[in-house]
């Protein structure tokens, strides 16, 4: 075969998984339930400024401690609630999965990747968050030199917001620290609010792929990229023409990767882990990252809940994630190619039939009770964001479903449904960042138990409401099953 190495098939596993989050409560004003209720009634910006949350509570809070590594999800079940008034002892920034990264350091990221200049940031401020980022391990001198000579002077700020409708960034609630700006004057697909939630999610997937590449990988070893993100990057001709895959790539030293993005709502991480194992288990590709960053839209979407029960606004994060998957080494846990679980489009969209596409039919076939499976991965949505809105208990709902299958089955006693629940589930402790929620939390939980010899098979399912976009009522889903390696043909890649 001439010009490439001979295409060899090979069980893809999941390699490592890094995650990322950024607080950012200045920014929840921005959001998009926010934006509109503090245009509607502009009292309510007083309110959300009043419930805002430090930096330091936002690291101590025990569901952010599990999303980075640093507790194990059933912890959560001895840990004392609620959760926001119990820090978690010796809570940290940095986890075994990756970090929490601070809003002035964090809008020093996003500046970084604004490469047409879109955001300007007062000069003094970004000095500040330069001299914090250069201590930073994953920020090298390329980076720093970005911001170099780039800070704005306040006046000028002032008045990009007067005279050209620049959004504004502030910092302690009401300091004007920056702005940004349109990219086009006559394309609203550029308009600030969409350029400002397309920067941060690349800034946020940049820094989950960093931390893959400083923990775990060579980035140049990564061949293909996949962005699974909630974002629409594009111009007026070609809204959502995408490729942040590529965006995020270009600065986490991917030199040999080429890449697409995969959209479908909060499916789409799951979606994509499933098209990089076959892309590598064909042997297309060697090694694939999957990769995504938050969501700002998202930001603040339930506040209303937690100003009326006088609590923090917890919607204040945004999150990234990223996942290697690589040739079969022998030890990394293995994506089952032949358990793919697929809401078709004929299949019915009552929480029966998607959880009888996703769960039951792949488990019968591969011979597999409800009973084996250590742990189901679900939409992992933290209750104590959606409850306090009356949005209830996501993962709990669905773990019930999913036990009451064993019931059916006569797998369990009805008496066992809770303890299955316990055993077998999780509590959510996941931001309601969408796609980030759904099933790919738990993953690097799951692959360090594996690897460890203490988890035999895990089950990643997630589900998409495609009627959100105008164009369909149909549901939508995908499931994947992670099992342990008992050893297989070492190959390093």
């Amino acid at each position: 075969m001439s010009g490439r190495s001979q295409i060899i098939p090979t069980r893809p596993v999941v390699r490592a998984v890094t995650y990322f989050l950024a607080h950012v409560p200045n920014m929840i004003r921005h959001g998009s339930k926010p934006s509109r209720e503090i245009a509607a009634d502009p009292s309510v910006l007083d309110k959300i400024l009043s419930h805002l949350n430090p930096f330091e509570k936002a690291v101590a809070y025990p569901p952010n401690q599990v999303f980075i590594g640093n507790m194990d999800p059933d912890d959560l079940w001895k840990s004392s609630s609620p959760w926001f008034q119990n820090d978690f002892p010796g809570a940290s920034r940095e986890g075994a999965f990756g970090e929490i990264m601070p809003e002035d350091e964090f809008l020093g990221m996003v500046k970084i990747c604004d490469d047409f200049d879109v955001l300007a940031i007062e000069t003094g401020f970004l000095q500040k968050a330069m001299g914090k980022l250069a201590a930073h391990p994953l920020v090298g001198e390329s980076d720093l030199k970005k911001l170099e000579h780039k800070g704005v002077p306040l006046e000028e700020i002032e008045r990009k917001i007067k005279e050209e409708k620049a959004m504004p960034l502030y910092w302690n609630g009401d300091v004007l620290i920056g702005c940004c700006q349109r990219g086009h004057e006559e394309d609203f697909n550029l308009i600030p609010e969409i350029l400002m939630e397309n920067l941060t999610n690349r800034a946020s997937g940049v820094m989950a792929l960093r931390h893959m590449a400083g923990k775990f990988a060579d980035a140049a070893k990564f061949d293909y990229l996949i962005g699974c993100g909630e974002e629409a990057v594009g111009d007026r001709y070609n809204r959502g023409g995408g490729n942040m895959a590529k965006a995020i790539g270009e600065l986490c030293g991917c030199a040999n990767a080429t890449g697409s993005d995969t959209k479908a709502f909060c499916c789409a991480p799951v979606h994509a882990m499933v098209i990089g194992a076959g892309l590598v288990g064909s042997g297309v590709f060697k090694n694939v990252a999957v990769v995504a960053g938050g969501s700002f839209a998202k930001l603040g979407m339930k506040f209303h809940g937690h100003v009326r029960n006088d609590m923090p606004i917890l919607e204040d994060v945004l999150a990234g994630i990223a996942i290697w998957i690589a040739q079969d080494d022998g030890e990394s846990p293995v994506i089952r190619l032949d358990t793919i679980g697929k809401h078709d489009i004929q299949s019915g969209s009552s929480q029966q039939d998607i959880f009888k596409k996703l769960v039951m039919e792949p488990l019968d076939r591969a011979g597999l009770k409800l009973t084996d499976i250590d742990k189901f991965a679900t939409e992992m949505h933290n209750p104590e964001i959606t409850e306090p809105q009356g949005s209830g208990n996501v993962p709990k709902t669905n773990y019930r479903i999913i036990g009451s299958f064993a019931v059916l089955r006569k797998e369990i006693e009805r008496g066992e449904l809770d303890g299955f629940i316990k055993t077998h589930g999780m509590l959510g402790f996941s931001p309601t960042q969408g796609h980030i929620a759904s099933a790919v939390p738990v993953l690097g939980h799951a692959v360090r138990k594996m690897k460890a010899g203490e988890m035999e098979r895990a089950l990643f399912m997630a589900k998409g409401s495609l009627f959100l976009g105008r164009m369909t009522q149909l549901a939508d889903g995908i499931s994947l099953l992670l099992e342990r390696n008992h050893g297989g043909v070492k190959n390093d890649g």
